[in-house]
């Protein structure tokens, strides 16, 4: 299955930025040729998804994030990114990312902890 490699957490106050990597590999296909996704799982709660980037370059977020989050990529690192912006204590959560449908293996993840 594809590899998995999340990091760029750290603890933000709120109103702060976060940019988050996801190094894609072992795939047979590139980023820009997957449908590519950031999930979050808040503390005690499951895991939801955040921004969906298509192949065919369409992007969908869930909406407490929208127009706070950008879902990006980058082909030729083989690298997704999650630009998070004006960030709120509720966007504390280990943030994955995953295919979209997501496949079995996840990657450990990356904490984002948000508060004052």
């Amino acid at each position: 299955q594809v590899q998995l490699v999340e990091s760029g957490g750290g603890w933000v106050q709120p109103g702060g930025s976060l940019r988050l990597s996801c190094a894609v590999s072992r795939s047979p296909r590139s980023v820009n040729d997957m449908n590519m996704a950031w999930y979050r799982r808040p503390p005690g709660a499951q895991r939801e998804w955040v921004a969906i980037l298509t192949a065919g370059r369409l992007r969908y977020y869930e909406d407490s994030v929208e127009g706070r989050f950008t879902i990006s990529r980058d082909n030729d690192k083989n690298t997704v990114y999650l630009e998070m912006n004006s960030l709120q204590p509720e966007d504390t959560a280990v943030y994955y990312c995953n295919l979209h449908p997501p496949q079995d293996d996840w990657g450990q993840g990356t904490q984002v902890t948000v508060s004052s």
